[in-house]
């Protein structure tokens, strides 16, 4: 298996105040840089960041571009990934990621993932006026004309539903050929098969079990082989799957150490996701980490078990967020560096590709962050970058036997 991390920059406001302190925000983002310069320097494989907006409190990461490209400089050998980048194009114009993805694939000599998705949250949404039934259409276009972008010279044009755009020569032009590996964000089983078909990596925000991800890996290996029409010029099969990260001494200290971070990410996820409450948040003027610690243990349960039923009864797009409700309530990789090895190791025998740790969430302290990844990187991880060597490269060579890694791009 492979590892890396994964940020939303959650920031909770002081309990006691509306208001953060005036230098949070520069203090989580450089604390990021800290610990991704950690786990460049241990061996850690990716980091993932995603893309949010107007979610206070819940994610601060609106601009991961500019992360990835400050990591780029102070990291040697990390992946640098968007976890993901919203191609849908109200968000964001397709030329503009062209462009974004390949100037950070130069910086970085060559280390860029390519995360795509489209986010769900009314916040986001009405903020940028993309209607939610049209949205999974509106990534798909605009997902398969980027990576066009990035490899024709020059961009032949295109005029769709979506978005239109004459012929151009979209510059610079990406390290990586024909383009840097892509992943969609992924969590129910049937778009981890659309990943699949579409000879994409399915990034599972779902924190499925090692048994559930043991069924999903042959199927998607299957499709791979069998069914694969690939949306780009290049195919990325991998699976990755998130977990939770603190590591203690006890098990007791790294539950203390851990509790308010997935508590609140799911809390305030499911604030942001639940039709009523999303709707009703007055930008600014909120404080959502209080309204998360005076709810009682019984409220909140039934609060997530309402939000829960929610979610889903959505539409298929919304799995995104579904899984991550799930996840958040997952203790995952929490405990001692022996239970959090004994943990692995069943993601492993299930040949899982990349598993994903969340170490920054709620009000974790950036200390036991940086302990966590430490002690990870020392103690776990060799073994079982030694075993990915050994053994589950030979699994993968054996799965994507006579398929075809890369496309014609002349077309």
């Amino acid at each position: 298996m492979k590892f890396g991390l994964f940020y939303e920059l959650q920031l909770p406001k002081p309990y006691d105040r509306d208001d953060w302190d005036p230098d949070a925000e520069r203090r989580i983002y450089h604390e990021m840089l800290e610990q991704v310069e950690l786990a460049d320097q241990l061996g850690f494989d990716y980091v993932f960041e995603v893309e949010h907006h107007f979610l206070e409190e819940y994610s601060h990461s609106s601009a991961p571009e500019m992360m990835l490209a400050a990591l780029s400089q102070r990291t040697q050998n990390i992946r640098l990934g968007h976890g993901i980048v919203l191609t849908p194009p109200r968000y964001n114009p397709p030329a503009r990621v062209a462009e974004r993805i390949a100037a950070l694939d130069l910086l970085s000599n060559g280390r860029v993932e390519m995360g795509t998705g489209e986010s769900a949250s009314h916040m986001e949404l009405e903020g940028f006026g993309v209607e939610r039934g049209l949205k999974k259409a509106m990534w798909e276009e605009a997902t398969r004309e980027i990576l066009n972008m990035m490899v024709q010279t020059p961009y032949r044009g295109y005029k769709g539903e979506f978005f239109s755009m004459p012929e151009r020569n979209v510059i610079p032009k990406p390290v990586q050929k024909p383009h840097p590996p892509v992943w969609v964000a992924a969590s129910r089983r049937e778009t981890t098969m659309v990943a699949a078909r579409l000879g994409i990596g399915s990034l599972g925000f779902g924190f499925e079990t090692p048994q559930e991800l043991g069924e999903r890996a042959r199927e998607y290996y299957r499709l791979v082989r069998e069914e694969c029409m690939p949306i780009g010029h290049a195919i990325n099969p991998a699976l990755a799957v998130l977990n939770s990260l603190m590591i203690a001494d006890t098990e007791a200290e790294a539950l203390e150490r851990s509790a308010s971070g997935p508590g609140f990410f799911s809390y305030s996820l499911g604030y942001y996701y639940n039709p009523v409450t999303g709707r009703r948040h007055q930008p600014g003027r909120e404080n959502i980490y209080k309204r998360y610690v005076d709810t009682s243990t019984e409220a909140r349960a039934s609060q997530e078990a309402q939000t829960e039923q929610e979610i889903s009864r959505s539409e298929p797009a919304e799995e995104v967020q579904r899984a991550l409700y799930r996840a958040a309530r997952n203790r995952g990789s929490v405990g001692t560096v022996d239970s959090v090895r004994e943990h692995l190791l069943r993601y492993e025998e299930q040949n899982l590709d990349t598993l994903i740790f969340v170490a920054q969430s709620g009000d974790r302290k950036h200390e036991h962050i940086m302990e966590s990844i430490e002690r990870f990187g020392r103690e776990i991880l060799p073994e079982f970058k030694e075993r990915h060597e050994s053994r589950h490269r030979k699994w993968r060579e054996q799965q994507l036997e006579g398929v075809e890694l890369e496309i014609n791009s002349s077309i």
